[in-house]
This record gives C-alpha cells, structure tokens and sequence, in this order.
C-alpha cells in the first residue's frame, strides 16, 4: 500500500511567482530610483529565477553603489510580500492533512528567497519538510533533492508517494525517476520522450482532489 506523501513545486504549482517578480522588481527599482534599463535588465535575469548573483552581476552592470548583498535581501523581502497562494489552494493542503497526508515542498532557487515566499504565504505552517536546490547546490529533477525531502518530512522513498509540479523535466522525470507517480499541471511543452505523467490537470487544486480521491 502507498503511503500518504505528496511533494508538490512551489513557483507555478503552489505559488504565482511571475506576477509577484515583476512587482517585487519594480518596487526595488522604484526605491532606489534607478532608471527603465535596470528594471528591464532585471526582468530579464530573473524571468525563471532570482539568486544573490543576479545583484553581483546588476552592479557591475550599471556600475551601481547600492551593496548587491543589500539589494538582494531587499529583493528576498519584496517578493515574501508579494507572492500569494490562492484560499483554495491553502484550503486543500489543509483538507491533505486532515487525511493524515505528509506534505513536501520541492522547489529550485535560492533557500532564502523561496523559505521566504513559504512563510509569507502561510504555507509553510501547511508543510512537514521543505527541500530547496539552493540548500544542495543542485537541482530537479536530481534524485537527491527528492530524498532530502523525504528525509525532511520523516518519511522514505522507498514507500512511494506523488510528485506535483508544472515542470515536465524537473518535477514528473525527477518524480518519476525518484519512484513516485506523479502530477503534471499542463503549460509547458512536453519534451519528447519524456515518460508521462499519471494525471494531467489544469490547477493544483484538481491535483489536490486526486490525492483526496486515493484516501478514500
């Protein structure tokens, strides 16, 4: 029998990051004043993710004064701010534990920024254990991010569990290839010979639904 263990991503599953980036990076470049091309440069660099180096690299860019540590920090802030995680979505993960279900996070990026968006959301009160690439250098879909997870939540691998996440490569290969089924939240193109997902949905929420049905 499976266990009850579901990982879910967090930017694009649990979270809407594009929205709150592009907020964050205005009201960075809004508080210094920098000028249109910084903040075009920045939504550029950190379309897909943001870390400390991005601001090592914007200083010497436009040969800034303002400490790239600095800015970051305030980048990590603006973006706890500005993320959200819809009621319903919060909601399910509640109803997911209420079944005695184990929850993780597994996400890319830096383990600041992304620690920071869990515990602006509240979601991180709603998770057992959070496994963030920044905190291994390394990055789905490596298998060992998907077992420090299982560590974090107290559980194992070996028992199974699922995989939700809208990346085909990083979250249903890695899911796939780390022995869980998995859930694909449809948008991105599927790569060729990628194996396919258990259940494709449209919302996280219909992948929450799916995980309720198996408790039943």
């Amino acid at each position: 029998m499976h266990q009850r263990l579901a990982f879910f991503d967090l930017d694009g599953t649990l979270v809407d990051r594009k929205s709150a980036y592009s907020d964050a990076v205005a009201g960075l470049c809004r508080t210094h004043g920098f000028e249109p091309s910084v903040q075009q440069w920045l939504l550029a660099q950190l379309a897909d993710r943001a870390n400390p180096n991005d601001f090592a690299r914007l200083r010497t860019v436009f040969n800034l004064d303002d400490p790239a540590a600095e800015l970051w920090q305030e980048y990590v802030e603006l973006m706890a701010a500005a993320v959200t995680c819809r009621r319903e979505v919060i909601e399910g993960l509640a109803r997911l534990r209420a079944a005695a279900w184990t929850i993780g996070v597994i996400t890319n990026g830096a383990s600041d920024i992304q620690r920071a968006k869990l515990a602006g959301t509240g979601l991180a009160a709603l998770v057992d254990g959070v496994a963030v690439s920044g905190d291994l250098e390394i990055r789905k879909p490596d298998r060992r991010l998907f077992e420090l997870a299982a560590t974090r939540c107290g559980v194992s691998l070996a028992a199974s569990g699922w995989m939700v996440g809208d990346n085909p490569a990083g979250d249903i290969g890695g899911g796939h290839q780390a022995g869980l089924r998995t859930i694909w939240l449809r948008g991105r193109p599927w790569p060729d010979r990628l194996p396919a997902a258990n259940h494709v949905v449209d919302d996280v929420t219909d992948a929450i639904t799916i995980l309720l049905a198996e408790t039943e």
